[in-house]
């Protein structure tokens, strides 16, 4: 199964994304889990280890598949780029992937330089590379997307089977969310909503299939840049994809 993490920046998606990773390994999953966000680069801090080499480099790089992508456009062809016939999570080059216990973890790219131009090769290669992945029994994909729906309009989502929406309590979020639903339903993808960090006032303010109430232990972890501890409400995120 892959599982794709989204949602209104700041609202917790990679927070989310590292417990849903932590339940799957504890429950004896194998699990990639693929940041393609190309501003974060704290997700790695999440699972105690350092940021992997950007997957870009074994495409050549940005402006490599920048230039495949104009190829595509100028031959009036109109097909897309296939980067990938397909691909395994044990065929993926161990010098684009750090490991911790049962979990693999990945960068598609990230923005590293000022002039270097938009996110969208980064968004086209997760696109392709989530499609083309192919995975074996017991083996989970869990995506950490960029903010808001732009993902969307990249087509990322197609290569996954559940797109977990993330909201905080916030008003911007929760529209935000509603879209996220809007869009997973009119591409048939089974969507489940997560609201992070609510307390009692705002437990019930948000309709959802988990909550993740408010932690002291993440919160602190999260600005220290240190690995964040397991909570019980991880299971029944889990269980909420799984069901």
């Amino acid at each position: 199964m892959k599982i794709l993490a989204c949602g209104k920046g700041g609202c917790g998606k990679s927070v989310v994304a590292a417990l849903i990773a932590k339940e799957l390994a504890k429950r004896g999953k194998k699990v990639l889990v693929v940041d393609t966000d190309e501003s974060n680069f704290g997700i790695y801090k999440n699972f105690g280890v350092e940021q992997p080499k950007d997957f870009m480099e074994y495409l050549g790089g940005k402006d490599a598949v920048r230039r495949e992508l104009v190829k595509s456009i100028q031959g009036g062809s109109g097909e897309r780029v296939r980067m990938f016939k397909e691909i395994t999570i044990e065929e993926i080059p161990e010098d684009y992937v750090v490991s911790k216990g049962n979990i693999k973890i990945m960068a598609i790219g990230k923005i590293h330089d000022f002039g270097e131009g938009c996110a969208c090769p980064m968004g086209a290669v997760a696109r392709e590379f989530l499609e083309a992945l192919k995975l074996n029994k017991d083996e989970y994909v869990v995506v950490d997307t960029d903010a808001g729906i732009e993902h969307f309009g990249r087509g990322v989502e197609a290569g996954c089977d559940v797109i977990v929406a993330v909201v905080e309590p916030s008003y911007e979020s929760i529209q935000l969310t509603n879209k996220i639903v809007e869009l997973a339903s009119k591409i048939g993808k089974k969507t489940i909503v997560v609201a992070n960090k609510v307390d009692e006032r705002t437990f019930g303010f948000i309709k959802a299939d988990a909550y993740l109430p408010f932690s002291e232990e993440i919160f602190g972890a999260c600005l220290k840049g240190s690995e964040i501890p397991c909570v019980p409400e991880a299971g029944a995120i889990v269980d909420a994809i799984l069901s």
